[in-house]
């Protein structure tokens, strides 16, 4: 058995990293996860939707995972997301993840083609098969996926004894209660939705991987530690800080991760590229909104830490 503690606390999901002809740069890649060491994070989720994974191929995301892993193995505990449509893509990445040593792998369901539950049991049982000596956790996201991990699948998937969890980013805190209790102690389960953060981590997550803590990763790490002492009325009016945050950084024309890469930017020095189209980039017209997020982000730091 896997020890879980390792998957406990703040983890945040990497950004693309893109030079100026939009191509996956490995000194930004190596750049931001000393970043996120730096930072004090518990581990990094790579190749996710943060990561932008569904619009890069084999080759990208292989090349992303060995650049992380070349600054932060044996330092950060390190989740890949090897999910592609193709089953065989997926256990290409699954096999090249357990060479570089990851301490876990993670997909989502297939997208488009709605599968039946057995079919996608199947799926992700290939995909696991493909690194035998290495942790497995569903990624559970059915507003994007288009499929929900039921609890009839989770117990299927509770056979594979590389199963260790499931990153849960649906939007009823709920669920976090029920695939907690169906995989009980030996197993963990991660909130996903950063605005719910304090709320998943009461209704039994033992830690969190989202897409905005690498903008603020202090505040989340600062929430965490509120919940840890059990200060939740400071950690109420965090998580309403962190939540306006958030609504400032979905307003702009262009995409929230070109938004949120450009706060770290201007807070933090850190050139990451822009976004991949389709995503659309940011633009003149949401200058005021990546100043307003960033401000915001320097002000709930200079009133919680």
């Amino acid at each position: 058995m896997s020890d879980l503690s390792k998957y406990h606390g703040i983890i945040p999901a990497f950004y693309a990293c893109y030079d100026e002809a939009g191509n996956i740069s490995p000194e930004r890649v190596e750049a931001l996860t000393q970043f996120f060491i730096d930072k004090g994070v518990k581990g990094l989720y790579v190749n996710g939707s943060s990561g932008e994974c569904i619009y890069q191929s084999v080759a990208d995301r292989k090349l992303v995972l060995e650049h992380v892993m070349k600054v932060a193995k044996g330092k950060l505990t390190i989740i890949n997301h090897v999910a592609c449509n193709s089953t065989r893509d997926s256990i290409e990445l699954a096999k090249h993840s357990e060479s570089l040593g990851v301490d876990a792998i993670a997909a989502i369901p297939p997208i488009y083609f709605r599968l039946p539950e057995h079919a996608i049991a199947k799926y992700w049982n290939d995909i696991s098969a493909a690194a035998p000596n290495t942790d497995f956790i569903i990624y559970n996201i059915p507003q994007l996926a288009g499929v929900a991990l039921t609890p009839m699948l989770y117990r299927e998937m509770l056979k594979n004894e590389r199963v260790i969890g499931v990153k849960n980013s649906s939007m009823p805190i709920q669920d976090i209660e029920i695939f907690r209790s169906l995989g009980g102690d030996d197993h963990v389960v991660f909130n996903g939705p950063d605005e719910q953060f304090l709320g998943g981590r009461l209704m039994g997550a033992a830690g969190g991987i989202g897409g905005t803590y690498g903008a603020m990763p202090e505040l989340f790490l600062k929430l965490d530690s509120l919940i840890a002492e059990k200060d939740l009325e400071t950690a109420r009016e965090l998580q309403y800080a962190i939540n306006n945050i958030i609504g400032h950084l979905v307003v702009a024309r262009g995409n929230m991760y070109g938004v949120i890469k450009a706060t770290l930017k201007i807070n933090e020095g850190l050139e990451l590229g822009s976004v991949r189209e389709p995503l659309m980039p940011v633009c003149e017209e949401d200058a005021s909104v990546v100043e307003e997020a960033a401000r915001l982000i320097r002000e709930a730091k200079e009133r919680f830490l």
